[in-house]
């Protein structure tokens, strides 16, 4: 088996890698570069973006766009595989944003002939093995795979963590439908970020639970497709005793997920509570501000789920009294001078803003161990702008193969 990396080796988005063996192919992930990092433009490669795909498919591992957002670029007569949640998901979000940009309408149609798998069932494609796993990550429904052909089996990590709400049975799952692999193909976003897994999301969850206890008036932005913060902020509100506010869009993907009796679907933190979250209403294009409603906020105080656009801005700016505002997500986006930066958001946010977030990606200690249980012969470090730091942590107990985009290794 041939496993070559087409992009991802130096940077954190778009990551895109081959698993070749007797003349099939299977890719994992086709996404979007990241802004404020290096750009490769769209990719050629044989068997995905052209050629003879009759011995190809794609797996996705989770439904960030870097990970699957150019999958509309590819022939439409590639198999494509993605988990069943996250499937209908983006299909929410595709849905939400077609009417904004064309190329979620092609997004929508490529999803809805998308085939799916589920987690600890074994599929085939070609000479290839593949179990899928659920890993922890901002992104719900995300999975890492096993890959085998030809008596070589690899482990490709996708995005993951170990401080999620989701973690602690991760040990468990690896030990009952992994085991040791050979190759290790893993992510180190965090590499190089030795603070950014600082909390746990449970620790984030009763920090907020107080401040919301704090504040009578609570406005925070995050990504309405973090499933896992979303949710904890409604049980931080509910414990808090304040109205947890959201639009259609929010509430919709929150009632996919509490609708689904999926492998998460016991745990209380993906059901509703004594009340549901409140749908804001909507009257000529905007949110709908009565005196009636005013008064119930006043009375009971609220946390609401906000974006940064003018529709949410001039619901703010109606809402009386005073209000807090957070940030969770990636502070990057309000670092003026960044190529990441979002002037909207920045704007929203305004001066006064607490930063809550912890990473959806591993710390590196917690990435030790997980190797540890897969006891691997060889690392292959991709989704990372560091990996010379990479095989600087871990070269001594492991080899690590440092690779260049394009380049390959033969596991023969």
């Amino acid at each position: 088996m041939n496993i070559k990396i087409h992009r991802g080796t130096h940077q954190i988005g778009g990551c895109v890698t081959e698993y070749e063996y007797d003349g099939w192919r299977l890719f994992v992930d086709y996404g979007e570069e990241l802004p404020g990092g290096p750009k490769s433009g769209d990719l050629q490669i044989e068997g995905l973006t052209h050629g003879d795909i009759s011995k190809s498919a794609l797996l996705i591992t989770h439904y960030h766009g870097d990970h699957i957002g150019s999958i509309t670029k590819l022939p439409k007569e590639l198999l494509i595989y993605i988990g069943k949640v996250g499937r209908e998901i983006l299909l929410v979000l595709s849905d939400h944003l077609k009417s904004v940009d064309g190329i979620h309408q092609e997004m929508v149609e490529r999803l809805h002939h998308a085939n799916t798998f589920e987690a600890g069932k074994l599929f085939s494609y070609g000479p290839f093995s593949i179990m899928p796993i659920t890993v922890d990550h901002s992104a719900f429904d995300a999975y890492a795979f096993k890959i085998e052909a030809g008596g070589v089996s690899a482990f490709h990590t996708g995005d993951f963590r170990t401080h999620g709400f989701r973690s602690k049975k991760l040990p468990e799952v690896i030990h009952k439908y992994v085991g040791e692999v050979d190759y290790v193909v893993c992510e180190g976003t965090n590499v190089a970020r030795p603070d950014a897994t600082n909390q746990t999301e449970r620790e984030l969850q009763q920090q907020f639970e107080e401040l919301f206890k704090a504040n009578k008036g609570n406005v925070v932005y995050l990504s309405s497709t973090n499933i896992d913060r979303l949710f904890s902020l409604y049980h931080a509100a509910l414990r808090a005793k304040r109205v947890f506010l959201v639009d259609a869009y929010q509430k919709k993907i929150m009632d996919i997920v509490t609708q689904k009796d999926s492998l998460w679907g016991k745990s209380e933190l993906y059901q509703y509570g004594e009340y549901e979250p409140k749908v804001l209403k909507y009257d000529k294009g905007e949110f709908l501000v009565t005196d009636e409603f005013k008064d119930f906020l006043d009375k009971l105080g609220y946390v609401l789920v906000a974006r940064a656009t003018p529709r949410f801005g001039n619901l703010v700016e109606r809402i009386p009294g005073e209000k807090q505002q957070y940030l969770s997500m990636w502070e990057g986006y309000v670092k003026e001078g960044a190529e990441a930066y979002n002037k909207d958001l920045a704007n929203s946010l305004g001066e006064d803003f607490k930063y809550m977030h912890t990473s959806g990606h591993s710390d590196m200690n917690s990435m030790r161990e997980v190797f540890r249980l897969l006891h691997p012969k060889a690392l292959i470090p991709i989704h990372t702008d560091a990996p010379e730091k990479f095989a600087e942590l871990f070269s001594a107990e492991w080899s690590v193969i440092l690779l260049n985009d394009g380049e390959s290794v033969s596991t023969l």
